[in-house]
């Protein structure tokens, strides 16, 4: 006969009910090391079968959105192995997003207050549009799907204020200070063979020197059953970026809907060269239900401290309002 002392079945007792809790819930722990490993390898995603590695970084702030489902199954499930691997992809969203919602600095002497709005060309009250910009008390206003029978409702309205802008075909940019050497920025891709105009680049004189001002509007992208179908944006991006290139002024502010999001390699053109928000989420597309930011402000060699969005208007975007920060110039 074996004798077991009940000390030793005790403990044989506890060590299968361990295992058992520890062994709950592994295929919600390893959907969790895969969620950290796109947060922090997007880039890792190929782009080469339907741009998925693009539409992934699209919509990226959203996989924190599983994060908070798999914290909720491991507590139904009282699965200490889901909670522990979910620190995983906490820990990568906050590192990439988390700085974004943070308190955004002061106000400075050397900010401007810039606005950027696609006002989209149904929309059926430019008026109103034009007074909700005019409200966040902008130095420049970039505007974009402008129509020539809603243009004078935004000159009249922004006029008083911006005395001075730039249009060219369906962009048009207004200012607090005087502007020149307005032309138009060819950004078409090949394939569009139509009138396309949607791009400018002027120079604003402020009292903290000239600025480089561009305002584009790149080719809208489509998802499809293949994938994210964005091939024109890519290219006018690549144009738009050799134009940074060459710009020969030190200060350059980027205003416009480039529909696509400063993690999207699409638009590596633009944010290799230039600087995007510090702080703010900002989603401005749809308007209805705000998925992500395509409407999107940059500079260089200035900082954006702060970006947010504004309240709708009759647009199916919504407008973003940006503090652009110029640096102190060397005596």
């Amino acid at each position: 006969m074996i004798y077991l002392s009940p000390w030793r079945l005790v403990q044989g007792m506890r060590g299968r009910i361990v295992d058992s809790v520890w062994a709950r819930g592994r295929v919600l722990a390893v959907l969790a090391v895969v969620t950290a490993g796109l947060l922090v390898l997007h880039r890792a995603v190929p782009n080469s079968v339907g741009r998925l590695g693009s539409l992934l970084e699209t919509f990226l702030p959203w996989l924190g959105l599983s994060v908070v489902a798999l914290l909720g199954l491991a507590l139904l499930r009282r699965s200490p192995t889901v909670l522990v691997a979910s620190l995983l992809p906490v820990a990568a969203w906050v590192h990439l997003f988390g700085g974004l919602l943070l308190p955004a600095a002061e106000p400075g002497p050397r900010d401007l207050v810039v606005v950027q709005h696609n006002v989209s060309d149904e929309n059926t009250d430019p008026a109103g549009t034009a007074h909700a910009l005019a409200a966040a008390k902008p130095d420049l206003v970039a505007l974009e799907e402008l129509t020539p029978s809603a243009l004078p409702a935004y000159g009249r309205i922004l006029g008083p204020d911006l005395p001075h802008h730039a249009v060219q075909g369906t962009v048009g940019l207004w200012s607090k200070h005087p502007l020149s050497g307005t032309r138009s920025l060819d950004i078409k891709p090949r394939e569009i063979t139509e009138t396309w105009s949607r791009g400018l680049r002027t120079v604003a004189h402020t009292p903290h020197g000239e600025i480089a001002v561009y305002v584009a509007h790149l080719p809208s992208v489509r998802i499809r059953p293949g994938g994210l179908a964005s091939a024109w944006r890519d290219e006018s991006a690549g144009l738009l970026g050799k134009a940074l290139s060459a710009e020969e002024l030190e200060a350059v502010i980027l205003l416009g809907d480039l529909n696509g999001t400063t993690d999207d390699r699409g638009l590596a053109p633009l944010t290799s060269q230039l600087n995007a928000a510090e702080r703010g989420l900002a989603f401005s597309f749809p308007a209805a239900f705000p998925l992500a930011r395509i409407d999107q402000v940059m500079a260089r060699p200035a900082a954006v401290p702060h970006l947010r969005a504004l309240d709708a208007t009759g647009s199916d975007h919504l407008p973003v309002a940006a503090r652009v920060r110029l640096p102190v110039r060397p005596r």
